[in-house]
């Protein structure tokens, strides 16, 4: 059982460090720094075996919430009950020792939750099998990569046999192997009557295994109920947000371009990259089966002939989803001077699964090789009322019929 009451959470922000020190003064009366709710006056309960998932924007207080309830922070006000053994699998890189090899963490972490050494070694195997993470479960935690760290961590902390398991978006980091398998286990710790707090961006993922969400904005609870209708709630307000994409406000350089990663030899720069809905208006979020257009323009620093263009769109975990380019589509874009921009739109008819997506442009060679390559330079979300399984909705069409079978002996 978990019970959460009146919890709020300040933090106060000073413009410089030195102002800590100025507060103390006895003689200043004037405080030097402001206060920032990240959490205000939170209430709910989450009972025996129920699934219960915190949804919102980034920076709307998930994940502080989270580190309250495992007893990480402590409340400015409110309280948290809990009732039996808490698994918390928050931030990556918290709970584990860098230095330590997976095993020594295994044992650690079960000490940390009071866990003996033998009970923890019974449940070896099953950690290990589960986090498949081979021989790197004897070499130290800080050569692993991001979803080996996840992996181990996640099957450790739910082989411990908690009463409460609270997770921090760690499907995000996984592969989808992984993923479906930590699914599978939410499923089975749900027959097991342990209850499960979580934070996910994936709406899909809230629906399938929750019994009910929290749809948290600017540390408030904004709606609470089922899956459903919360999520309602909460594309609603990623709806009205998107309004603040309609005006198309002159482009961007190359250096204000929102990429996680760029190269290319710079003979054709791209200056903008726009996802435009139907009605020619910026977006971030599209509803499955939408036409949407990505615009990418583009300017020639030196004399080019037949350049490529293309677009690339991955879901989170960085799979390809779907790319062309004019090679591929057999279009000449022809030839450029310097000075000379290409404007080019592709539009598709958005037959995606609710998730969140990430746009990837580039301007090429022939052979392959860059002009300007701009890696997620755009996200945005997909959402539908028709849940689906995978990334694309083919809208199936589904005919059955039923026929009695004779049964052995009888002429028909």
């Amino acid at each position: 059982m978990l019970l959460v009451q009146n919890v709020s959470k300040v933090y106060r922000l000073y413009k410089t460090p030195f102002d800590r020190i100025r507060e103390l003064n006895p003689f200043r009366k004037a405080p030097l720094h402001s206060d920032f709710w990240a959490l205000r006056d939170i209430s709910f309960s989450v009972e025996r075996g129920e699934v219960v998932s915190l949804v919102g924007p980034n920076g709307c207080g998930k994940s502080t919430l989270l580190q309250v309830i495992s007893g990480i922070l402590r409340p400015t006000a409110g309280r948290v009950v809990t009732r039996g053994r808490i698994a918390a699998l928050l931030e990556l890189g918290a709970g584990f020792n860098p230095e330590f090899t997976g095993y020594e963490n295994i044992f650690i972490n079960g000490e940390i939750m009071g866990i003996g050494r033998e009970e923890m070694a019974r449940n070896l195997p099953a950690i290990e099998k589960f986090a498949e993470i081979g021989e790197f479960i004897h070499r130290p935690v800080k050569e692993y990569s991001s979803g080996m760290y996840v992996r181990l961590a996640f099957s450790t902390a739910i082989h411990v046999n908690p009463d409460i398991l609270i997770v921090d978006e760690a499907l995000a980091v996984g592969d989808a192997v992984f993923a479906n398998r930590c699914i599978r286990k939410f499923e089975e710790l749900r027959a097991k009557n342990t209850t499960i707090l979580f934070v996910s961006h994936d709406l899909g993922l809230v629906k399938q295994l929750s019994n009910r969400a929290i749809f948290l904005l600017n540390g408030r609870v904004e709606a609470e109920g089922e899956p459903k209708h919360v999520i309602d709630k909460y594309i609603g307000l990623v709806l009205e947000r998107q309004k603040e994409f309609d005006d198309d406000s002159p482009s961007e350089r190359r250096a204000a371009l929102p990429a996680s990663n760029r190269h290319g030899d710079g003979s054709s720069e791209i200056l903008s990259v726009q996802l435009l809905d139907s009605n020619g208006r910026q977006c971030r979020v599209v509803e499955s089966g939408d036409r949407i257009t990505i615009r990418i323009r583009a300017a020639f620093n030196d004399h080019r002939a037949e350049p490529m263009a293309g677009i690339l769109i991955r879901n989170r975990i960085g799979m390809d989803i779907y790319g062309t380019n004019t090679r591929i589509e057999r279009i000449d874009l022809g030839k450029f001077d310097p000075g000379e921009e290409l404007v080019i739109d592709f539009t598709v008819d958005c037959w995606l699964t609710p998730h969140q997506y990430t746009i990837t442009v580039a301007t090429q060679y022939l052979d392959g090789s860059s002009h300007d390559w701009l890696d997620d330079v755009i996200t945005f979300d997909v959402v539908s009322q028709r849940i689906a399984a995978g990334v694309t909705d083919l809208r199936a069409d589904i005919r059955w019929s039923k026929s009695l079978q004779p049964k052995p002996g009888l002429i028909p």
